[in-house]
């Protein structure tokens, strides 16, 4: 059995004083990925006794930044996916392991104005082919910040959210192709019609108090595992970032 944890920490060293740590190490898992450190090199030193640490910087200084800390150490670790236009902001990173493959990424953003958009759009697909690709070899999770709403019942106002950065058309398209390929979205595999259980929350208007939130941090897996699907929790408990951190356990 595996515990696995994601949590955009929306800047590590900011979550650091404000209890990442006390979460670390009492959640245990055995595999805890990251998303937005915020980090270059030599920026943070954490004592994670008993893990490994993969980093994955961006090269724009105080942004965006993936991590992976595990227990066992893999086979291979990968930073990036191969591809220089798409791996100079630090979003994805790669552990290879016996039975199957780790992947950690931070969505780009659309943004307020979709300025992005076109580029989200571009990154979906190639992200994709990605995963594909390595799930010709073994099975595929995924987990991170896909900075998407996928269905209505995912975001607490969706009707006024409509074309906002993380609900459009496009992008809940693009997740939707994702699961059509064949991965399984973890949380609503257990919980498909719960509602007013959300990741994300802006800063704005009270937005966590009145639980005002967006659901855009994932678990997926390819379907292969599915039968091995143990369980999926969403801490909402758990402060330190905009974002709050995301569980599968699987028995792998």
């Amino acid at each position: 059995m595996k515990k696995l944890i994601s949590w955009n920490v929306n800047g590590l060293r900011a979550c650091a004083g404000k209890g990442f740590l006390d979460f670390f190490k009492e959640v245990d898992a055995d595999i805890f990925c990251i998303q937005e450190s915020k980090l270059q090199e030599g920026q943070i030193d954490l004592d994670l006794e008993g893990y490994k640490s993969y980093w994955n910087y961006a090269e724009k200084k105080g942004y965006s930044g993936t991590a992976v800390f595990t227990k066992e150490e893999p086979i291979s670790v990968k930073k990036g996916i191969g591809i220089s236009e798409h791996d100079n902001e630090g979003r994805v990173i790669t552990a290879e392991y016996d039975d199957f493959y780790l992947v950690t990424v931070y969505t780009p953003n659309s943004k307020q104005a979709l300025e992005r958009l076109d580029y989200r759009m571009v990154w979906e697909d190639v992200f994709r082919k990605y995963l594909k690709e390595l799930e010709e070899k073994k099975p595929v999770i995924v987990c991170g910040d896909l900075n998407v709403a996928h269905k209505e019942i995912d975001l607490k106002n969706p009707k006024a959210n409509r074309r906002n950065a993380g609900f459009t058309d496009e992008e809940r398209d693009k997740m939707s192709e994702l699961l059509e390929a064949g991965f399984i979205d973890t949380y609503r595999h257990f919980y498909p019609d719960v509602e007013g259980v959300y990741s994300w929350w802006s800063y704005r208007f009270n937005a966590r108090a009145n639980n005002a939130g967006w659901r855009i941090d994932y678990f997926l897996t390819s379907e292969s595992l599915k039968d091995k699907l143990e369980a999926a929790k969403i801490h909402t408990e758990v402060m330190g970032s905009d974002h709050c951190p995301v569980e599968l356990v699987i028995n792998l």
